[in-house]
């Protein structure tokens, strides 16, 4: 598998990020457009026991299919495997076929970058403030784009979207994992009342 080299950073003004992109000569390679995902496991969970999840996903440009683990919340922590696909109700039933269960569908909004080869993504989840996710070829590549960015390396989190939900509401990574629909709308209520102050 792959190592996932990638940085969240939390609570991100996406006007002013646009901004400093557009004056450090970066390249708009999609503007925001709406991504859905299907997200897969065993009936008896063994994905989720090693941290790991099957994914589907439009994004809007591209279909893919996934498989990623968790090791730990590190920059190096997150494996994959990719695979672009060509049809999206196809693969997410050829897993059912395989036995797997469809976990959660989550839809999101995502505008993509390039700087010196650097993925840089302005991401939009339900319920939550706006992030940008930073991901690389290697480590070095990665902290040199952070600091044209003039971000702070040591705020960034690591690993799947539970950390996002974790800096703004008080739940738990299984409970943001087990939500069956991630959708733009209204919080739903039992979210809404976990809300940190």
């Amino acid at each position: 598998m792959q190592t996932e080299i990638e940085a969240k950073f939390l609570d991100q003004d996406h006007r002013a990020i646009r901004l400093c992109l557009q004056d450090l000569g970066a390249e708009l390679l999609f503007p925001m457009r709406l991504m859905k995902r299907r997200n897969f496991d065993f009936p008896n969970g063994s994905l989720e026991k090693i941290a790991g999840w099957v994914r589907v996903r439009d994004e809007g440009n591209r279909l893919t299919l996934s498989y990623k683990q968790l090791n730990d919340r590190s920059l190096h922590g997150t494996k994959e495997i990719n695979l672009t696909i060509d049809d999206f109700s196809a693969a997410c039933d050829f897993l059912c076929a395989l036995g797997l269960r469809q976990t959660s569908y989550q839809e999101t909004q995502r505008e993509s970058w390039a700087l010196d080869g650097v993925s840089v993504e302005l991401d939009e989840w339900p319920w939550i403030k706006p992030f940008l996710e930073i991901e690389a070829v290697d480590e070095k590549s990665l902290k040199a784009v952070v600091r044209k960015l003039d971000l702070d390396i040591n705020q960034a989190v690591h690993g799947s979207v539970e950390n996002a939900y974790q800096a703004e509401y008080d739940v738990t990574e299984a409970e943001v994992d087990h939500i069956p629909e991630i959708i733009f709308g209204p919080t739903p209520k039992w979210l809404e009342a976990r809300r940190k102050v």
